[in-house]
């Protein structure tokens, strides 16, 4: 069992695009509990599964714990109030980094349609939003 709570527990952190730090942070527990969880090592106590829940409303706590029913929840959308508007930022007032350009690989067009789509800020926060597609 310990096993599929692990996966699922993963599953919430990459579906709302987090690093296991900032996961941790948002929920209000140690980062080592986290890695510790996620290699097998500990359990998650319940006080870390009531966190979890109420920090991330879409995760249905019978699918976290026994693996049935959806996530995210069947009635997940991205609500207007969620998306934030904010000025444009121009590629020179953002800092360089060593890093190799992205390059798109697929196109909508071509029958692709987004997963995921990531809203990254000048103050280095970003948003991740996975649109619903009928």
């Amino acid at each position: 069992m310990n096993e599929g709570l692990v996966s699922r527990i993963q599953a919430v952190i990459d579906f709302y695009g987090l690093t296991v730090s900032a996961f941790a942070d948002k929920i209000g527990v140690q980062r080592s509990s986290i890695s510790h969880l996620l290699s097998g090592r500990n359990k998650p106590s319940l006080d870390f599964v009531l966190k979890l829940v109420q920090t991330f409303p879409d995760v249905n706590l019978y699918w976290l714990l026994k693996g049935e029913g959806d996530f995210p929840t069947s009635n997940y959308q991205i609500e207007s109030s969620e998306v934030k508007q904010v000025e444009p930022v121009l590629d020179s007032e953002l800092p360089m980094k060593n890093e190799m350009p992205l390059q798109a690989v697929k196109n909508v067009g071509d029958g692709y349609n987004p997963v995921k789509i990531v809203i990254f800020y000048p103050d280095g926060t970003f948003e991740s939003f996975h649109p619903k597609i009928d």
